[in-house]
């Protein structure tokens, strides 16, 4: 029996939807339009369409959008002259800043230098404290999504064996910590686990974000486990075309998983409709008002 696909883009949509009813209610209750500034330095083309792709669906969920292009020859001190522009800004509620940066500017610089509070991609220093000591914080949007699709096929995460492979900050690390605050027992593999298809046999949910197409084959995993797959790997495809798949052997997994996200499809979609989550919390948190219904 084939595993139950966990759609992303459907469950993005719906994730939509009830932002952009958030904004209206914001709009007219309070007067608050929340707005999201994204920075773009260089044209990487991966990040030029991400970053228009984020510009639309701010736009469609009712929210100002603020676009900013820098060359790739951008100084370290004008992108961060930008940032305390954007930080002091009070219709700038979010600012992200894509990475990768072109080699001259630290990033760890630029995303130190964004103010906390409008953080949305949940890298700054203060939010991963924050969100390690469970107290309320900006959470990294891919994280965030992968959670919010596990918990489409389970009434409750707590208790389940949860393990990640990968230990990066901007997904293994954070996805952890939100698993651990929905009270699973959660295991951080990664390149030196020794034995990994073992340990990700144990998983009640499997997180793959290790960035190797294909790596984990359908033997690795538990008969009717959850398994998210937050890689995006392309690799090539028929007649000289390349095609895009995941960290998880997918057909190889549908075969033993009891439900399992598709790539593309799956955690790429909700990764936008987070950042539209975040960017109405902050907006509320900065305005003094209750969390949104989101």
């Amino acid at each position: 029996m084939s595993a139950t696909i966990i759609d992303g883009k459907v469950n993005a949509a719906a994730l939509r939807v009830r932002v952009a009813d958030e904004v209206k209610r914001l709009s007219s209750q309070h007067g608050l339009t929340p707005g999201l500034a994204v920075v773009l330095a260089g044209n990487n083309p991966a990040s030029e369409s991400y970053v228009g792709s984020k510009a639309k669906v701010t736009v469609e969920t009712g929210m100002r959008s603020f676009d900013h292009r820098l060359p790739d020859s951008v100084s370290q001190a004008d992108l961060l002259a930008l940032v305390a522009k954007l930080n002091a800004d009070p219709a700038v509620h979010g600012i992200l800043v894509q990475l990768p940066l072109p080699p001259q500017i630290d990033a760890n610089r630029v995303l130190d230098a964004i103010d906390p509070r409008k953080d949305v991609d949940g890298f700054h220093p203060v939010n991963v404290g924050r969100l390690a000591s469970g107290l309320p914080a900006l959470v990294p949007c891919t994280p965030l999504g992968c959670v919010m699709l596990a918990k489409t096929a389970h009434a409750s995460l707590a208790g389940l064996e949860a393990v990640v492979i990968g230990r990066s900050n901007i997904v293994g690390k954070p996805v952890s910590q939100l698993l651990l605050a929905e009270n699973a027992t959660v295991t951080i593999a990664h390149s030196r686990t020794r034995d990994l298809p073992a340990v990700c046999r144990r998983a009640d949910l499997l997180v793959a974000a290790i960035g190797k197409p294909e790596f984990v084959r359908g033997d690795w995993i538990k008969p009717g486990a959850t398994v998210i797959d937050v890689g995006i790997n392309r690799v090539p495809g028929v007649n000289g075309k390349s095609k895009l798949v995941g960290d998880v052997n997918f057909a190889e997994a549908v075969e033993v998983a009891g439900a399992i996200t598709p790539v593309p499809g799956g955690v790429g979609p909700m990764t936008i409709a987070c950042l539209m989550v975040n960017t109405v919390r902050a907006a509320c948190a900065i305005a003094g008002l209750p969390p949104p219904a989101v």
